[in-house]
């Protein structure tokens, strides 16, 4: 949910900073990162030099993208032949140049389709542990070296990459407010929703097909109403999923997909409803005093986290969908808190909090035992949002002047601008693993 939304329904007096001795440092230390020497593979053919490169060339930037490897030049390279009499690479040699994996392998081309028989080599294993034949589309260079990345970084780390995953988000570049689509890098940038009004708050199924998103939409008895709409791109429609009177807004799938919660306000008073799309029945889950938004699944789907102003100002709260009743207030220090989002092994909850003038970010333990604040003295930043490793955080900021989309680690630190030229731009979602 929008900020702008929560404006609308909580209107603050002047707000008190937070305790500083509240929260952990900004940031966290940081380990050794494993080092990786992308040796180039062997084009079968000279032709196949330049789309060999191109392979290589997106390889490389997705690993620099993410910051986890150090990536070791070409002449930091041990010397002497690649390759040892068994056609495996000399780990003993390796290991003094201070490579801890060697990416090797050849390629070739049979018609339209390229193929790279790709190996990873552990030096500390002594021993292979990506081998893979990699067939793809010769005009398609970028999806192939996505691909391989990922695989890298699931070799190494155990998680796959994120090298093919999207990220959504709302720009008013045409001077209406319309969805937008980018890869994980900001590359590839792709507009969703042409509908040429106010369109806000994009929710990814589970299976990144379809996108859920509100729209001011004017009614047959000619008033605006904020209607919570979907999208597919498989066949490129639209269809509406809520429009009673009021707002049908911040919808978040279930981890199934069979359900979306969001808020409703026809009732009078803001609340989470659950909208089943098999049948399209809907139930209330919240009935406070306050105005209950922002619903945000746990990954096993057993918890929804959420924004209540219950207690007199907006707080976190946890709640078993089937025992709303019972809900857990999570946050108590603070003014305003806002956007959760649920880290995919569900030990944590990112959120955007106000401090020191300010909106910045913060994760808080499932339990509500721990607090950290992952940002300081960089403008506004909000509508944190986990990627599908949980290694990295894409968030709106207003540190470059306007409003961006930015991602970064986790756990703090190495942030990265995805958006320019956008307009403002706000309430970034991760996809799945497409």
């Amino acid at each position: 949910m929008l900020r702008s939304l929560l404006a609308i329904l909580w209107l603050t007096s002047p707000v008190a900073a937070l305790a500083e001795s509240t929260y952990l440092p900004v940031g966290e230390a940081r380990a050794k990162k494993p080092s990786i020497a992308l040796t180039g593979g062997k084009a079968s053919q000279g032709s196949e030099t330049g789309l060999l490169e191109q392979v290589e060339k997106r390889i490389r930037a997705d690993l620099e993208f993410i910051d986890t490897f150090r990536i070791l030049e070409r002449e930091q390279f041990a010397p002497g032949p690649l390759l040892d009499d068994q056609g495996k690479p000399d780990a003993t040699a390796w290991i003094k140049a201070g490579a801890d994996h060697i990416a090797y392998g050849s390629f070739s081309k049979n018609g339209s389709q390229a193929i790279y028989e790709f190996r990873l080599f552990s030096t500390s294993a002594k021993s292979e542990i990506l081998s893979k034949k990699y067939l793809g589309d010769s005009s398609s260079p970028a999806i192939l070296g996505h691909t391989i990345a990922n695989d890298i970084v699931q070799a190494i780390t155990g998680k796959a990459g994120i090298f093919l995953t999207r990220i959504a988000f709302v720009c008013d570049k045409t001077g209406k407010k319309e969805i937008y689509s980018s890869s994980f890098d900001g590359s590839d940038i792709r507009q969703i929703t042409r509908l040429r009004s106010l369109s806000m708050a994009p929710a990814w199924s589970p299976d990144g097909t379809r996108i859920a998103f509100s729209v001011y939409n004017r009614h047959s008895d000619n008033t605006k109403n904020l209607d919570l709409y979907e999208y597919d791109f498989k066949n490129g429609r639209y269809r509406p999923l809520s429009n009673r009177k009021g707002i049908n807004s911040g919808a978040a799938y279930s981890p199934k997909g069979d359900r979306v919660a969001y808020t409703m306000s026809f009732t009078g008073n803001p609340e989470i409803h659950l909208l089943d799309l098999s049948t399209r029945e809907t139930s209330q889950l919240t009935r406070s005093i306050g105005f209950d938004v922002d619903p945000a699944w746990s990954p096993d789907g057993k918890q929804l986290a959420f924004v209540s102003s219950r207690p007199g100002k907006p707080m976190l709260y946890t709640m078993d969908p089937d025992r709303p009743s019972d809900a857990k207030r999570l946050t108590y220090a603070g003014s305003y808190n806002a956007t959760p989002s649920w880290s995919p092994d569900g030990k944590k909850i990112a959120f955007a909090g106000w401090l020191d003038g300010r909106f910045d970010l913060f994760t808080i333990t499932a339990d509500g035992g721990k607090i950290e604040r992952l940002t300081k003295d960089e403008g506004n930043n909000e509508d944190p949002h986990y990627s599908p490793d949980g290694n990295f955080l894409v968030f709106s900021s207003t540190r470059s002047g306007g409003k961006n989309i930015f991602i970064m680690g986790s756990g703090g630190g190495s942030v990265k601008r995805l958006t320019m030229g956008m307009g403002e731009c706000v309430a970034p979602k991760w996809s799945p693993y497409l």
